[in-house]
């Protein structure tokens, strides 16, 4: 489900749910990509054979962080914001890593308004509270704050 909000409606929406993104498939070879990008290449990721034989889960999971940084299509996925001709990643807070992600599973984001503040400039800081869940398995894969500014765009021409 997507939906398309206006800057200057931020302010009300606050404390609902925005969207939900599509299913998107982790895949070894997104993990193997993710891997070779950072650098860690911990065989619970990697190592298929060994991650099934060896590993607390029976498969290779994707990293936490890869998990954390499909965030932002997720969320562009779930909602859009008019009006706005900036939009800047502040960051991130409150992230916690809840279950694994075990690769060949999917996973999808439920993107929540936790608060819009204007800020100078014709800005909005605006903290989205995303959920990431698998599919078919209980409990949050991750869940986490994550912060935006918006530029309002007619506000910037007018003023």
């Amino acid at each position: 489900m997507s939906r398309t909000v206006r800057v200057d409606e931020l302010d009300g929406l606050v404390g609902e749910v925005l969207g939900v993104s599509s299913w998107h498939r982790v895949t070894q070879a997104t993990v193997n990509q993710f891997a070779a990008a950072t650098g860690d290449y911990q065989w619970i990721h990697t190592d298929p054979v060994r991650a099934a034989a060896e590993g607390p889960w029976g498969a290779p999971v994707a990293h936490g962080l890869l998990t954390l940084a499909l965030l932002p299509s997720m969320i562009t996925e779930a909602f859009s914001v008019e009006g706005a001709d900036v939009i800047v990643n502040k960051g991130f807070d409150k992230v916690r890593l809840a279950n694994p992600v075990k690769v060949g599973s999917r996973v999808r984001g439920t993107v929540k308004l936790g608060s819009a503040t204007p800020r100078p400039r014709s800005f909005h800081e605006v903290r989205l509270q995303v959920t990431v869940e698998v599919e078919d398995q209980a409990g949050a894969a991750l869940k986490a704050e994550t912060i935006f500014l918006y530029r309002q765009a007619e506000l910037l021409a007018a003023g």
